[in-house]
């Protein structure tokens, strides 16, 4: 009885392993491929906030600055907004030399995280469509040319422009980086086309100003933003035009730092919104977010009860 217990448990594991990294992308493309979702786009023009969120960031400012101010896109109809969470550094004295360009500065009083900081900097934005940015993040001259023809289709709430890594040290970190990224690239292209983005790319996606609400402080607000507009019967999706770069973590322990602290908000997020982890719910949007995130993330759990169950198996079998 143990060894059918073990062997069940052992080729569930490697079933559910497989399905995350293969059976996954599979069928998502398949869906994407036999009925995709396209976007109906024309020229669209509307008034835009870039909202840039930084702490302590005065070494990047002032080329994120003026890398946003060279975007080709008519000056009456752009706001340069940069939200500073209770930065301590010279970030803000930075921005304010660019106030006869326009550039505004919205300053939160003690450093209060990210999202808190956005969501108040949206309440002061004027834009119609709102383009989050990092301090960090460079942007081809094109990028809101290329973003808002989609937002001519009523039915999208998002749109998530195509991140680059740069890395020109060539590290082994770097490198990793990269080929995540890459791998990723392919499910948002995927998901695009089948449903809607489950999340997007912190340093470039855009958003109706009237489909944006507050999420609670603790938010991975790029992968969350997702889930709040397709609960209004909108939908997030990925443009490969948009283009902008940023430079990878050169630094193991930087790039596991930055791991955790995403994962542990997206499980947070997952917990708080589980209802949209119910297909009867949210239909294949919640394929989506238990494959791509609950799934993905439960892979040390299968190689445990992989390792486990092979070795109880091995007391019963010779090819265990």
């Amino acid at each position: 009885m143990l060894s059918v217990i073990s062997q069940i448990i052992f080729w569930s594991s490697v079933a559910a392993l497989f399905y995350v990294y293969v059976g996954y992308p599979l069928l998502v493309w398949l869906v994407g491929e036999i009925s995709p979702l396209e976007v109906k786009k024309a020229d669209f023009s509307p008034f835009v906030t870039i909202l840039i969120t930084a702490y302590n960031e005065e070494k990047a400012i002032r080329a994120k600055i003026e890398n946003t101010l060279g975007i080709n896109y008519p000056k009456e109809k752009l706001e340069i907004l940069v939200a500073s969470d209770g930065s301590t550094d010279r970030t803000d004295k930075i921005v304010k030399e660019f106030a006869a360009q326009g550039v505004k500065l919205f300053r939160q009083d003690g450093r209060m995280g990210k999202t808190f900081t956005q969501n108040k900097a949206v309440e002061q934005a004027n834009g119609e469509i709102i383009l989050f940015s990092d301090a960090t993040t460079k942007y081809e001259k094109d990028v809101l040319r290329v973003i808002l023809p989609n937002f001519s289709d009523e039915k999208i709430g998002c749109v998530a422009g195509k991140l680059i890594y740069v890395d020109d040290s060539k590290s082994g970190v770097g490198k990793g980086a990269k080929s995540y990224w890459n791998y990723e690239t392919f499910l948002k292209k995927a998901e695009s086309r089948a449903c809607s983005l489950i999340g997007a790319s912190g340093c470039l996606y855009a958003v109706r100003k009237s489909a944006y609400e507050p999420m609670y402080p603790e938010a991975c607000s790029d992968f969350l933003i997702c889930t709040v507009v397709y609960r209004q019967g909108l939908r997030s999706v990925y443009e490969a035009e948009a283009i902008c770069t940023e430079e990878t973590n050169r630094q193991a322990k930087k790039e596991f730092q930055m791991r955790v602290r995403v994962i542990s908000q997206t499980f947070t997020d997952l917990w708080r919104n589980r209802e949209m982890l119910n297909p009867l719910r949210s239909g294949f949007y919640a394929v989506e977010l238990v494959s791509h995130k609950l799934m993905r993330y439960a892979v040390p759990l299968f190689l445990f009860l992989i390792l486990v169950s092979s070795a109880v198996s091995a007391f019963y079998s010779n090819i265990f």
